[in-house]
């Protein structure tokens, strides 16, 4: 069938085989480009690796260290006459490539939340590598399932305490508006932090403790990101804020449990980028716009292969990694430099619907956006047909 972008508010519904092998081709360029990462990872656990960050981090960990991944995801195989999602897509373009290289990959796709899961990677670690050295915990969802309880949690995207009105840009129509957002109500903190705090970050390296899965020195990293003032009241000091605090607390208890194998959890704040899971975000997709204009300006844009290859090649296997006064490594830094941020936020200030393409890069973020779902890559026919109902190589 011929795909084409069919877009509903934040989300794309369709996703283009040929175009997300692309985007994965060049993300592996990138890394391949800057040489070998020295005394990286070799053996590795990616915990939401078919999307942003967590593809980003297993392609610099396969392409930059040699590292063997594996992979965990939930995402949606096509059919004949219906797309599959991105994460599909990217992961058997990953699997192809990562053979083609005489690289181990594996991939399993199911609720990495679930106790079943975690034993089938785990019992499959065993079986293949024996153990790993790092894991990386990229896991984004609206909702979890307790394992232990049954119960269903669903995360909310609210400020604390008051009513919340900002500008935003409503990436459909690319009008500079108003938004206003409802405060937290009832356990909607309790709720979020279920989803999005870090028990189940906890609950699979307590699982892989135990099963003897985690080699000496081995390293753990989950992500989180902090911004400017202008996004706190929704981030940092809102619902999600309070479930990356959670994250921060059991960065604490991990080191202490990891610290008999001489291990070490992280988390890592990392820069602002358009993601699915950021473009469900009121007000942050206008500041990643205003953001894009300033660093691309300034000739210091990355984007997600860029931050996970510095993550691992400067920071994780570097003599320092040079976290900040509360223990956390920043890749953040060029974005939240004095320079940069002074720009945005006069920008901020004075952005309107008319001067949108003045101040801020919105053709760079539709262009980024679409590009997450294999749509806008040079060297792709999008008017041929393409096989929708591609396999991943290691579920087929």
């Amino acid at each position: 069938m011929i795909v084409s972008p069919k877009i509903r508010g934040f989300i794309c519904t369709t996703a283009h085989p040929e175009g997300c092998a692309k985007h994965v081709e060049e993300q592996i360029s990138v890394v391949e480009g800057r040489g070998e990462i020295v005394g990286g990872p070799k053996k590795v656990l990616v915990i939401g690796s078919s999307t942003g960050y967590g593809l980003s981090s297993r392609i610099a960990a396969a392409f930059g260290a040699k590292a063997a991944t594996v992979g965990v995801f939930f995402e949606r195989p096509g059919a004949e006459a219906k797309s599959a999602t991105a994460g599909w897509y990217n992961t058997v373009a990953f699997e192809r490539e990562a053979k083609a290289a005489g690289l181990y990959a594996r991939s399993f796709n199911g609720d990495a939340f679930s106790d079943e899961v975690k034993q089938e990677v785990i019992a499959a670690i065993k079986e293949d590598l024996g153990q790993v050295d790092l894991v990386v915990y990229s896991l984004a969802s609206p909702r979890r399932t307790d394992p232990k309880t049954g119960d269903v949690y669903k995360s909310v995207l609210k400020p604390i305490g008051e009513t919340y009105t900002n500008k935003t840009l409503n990436t459909t129509t690319g009008s500079v508006d108003e938004v206003t957002i409802p405060p937290a109500e009832g356990d909607d903190v309790e709720q979020t932090t279920n989803v999005m705090g870090g028990e189940d970050w906890e609950m699979w390296i307590d699982a892989m403790l135990q099963a003897g899965v985690l080699a000496e020195d081995a390293q753990t990293v989950a992500y989180s990101y902090i911004g400017p003032e202008v996004t706190w009241p929704i981030y940092k000091n809102g619902t999600i804020g309070k479930a990356k605090e959670d994250v921060e607390r059991a960065q604490v208890a991990l080191d202490a449990k990891l610290a008999p194998i001489s291990g070490k959890a992280w988390v890592s704040v990392n820069k602002a980028l358009v993601t699915q899971a950021s473009s469900a975000i009121p007000v942050v997709p206008l500041y990643i716009s205003l953001l894009y204009k300033a660093m691309k300006d300034a000739g210091s844009h990355e984007d997600t292969i860029e931050q996970m290859d510095r993550l691992l090649r400067e920071r994780l296997y570097n003599s320092d990694p040079l976290p900040d006064e509360a223990g956390r490594i920043r890749i953040d830094d060029w974005e939240m430099s004095p320079e940069i941020q002074s720009i945005v936020a006069k920008r901020w200030e004075q952005v309107t619907t008319e001067n949108l393409a003045e101040f801020a890069d919105f053709k760079g973020y539709q262009a980024a956006f679409l590009r997450l779902f294999g749509f806008g890559l040079d060297g792709v026919d999008y008017a041929a047909e393409t096989d929708t109902s591609v396999g991943v190589p290691s579920l087929s």
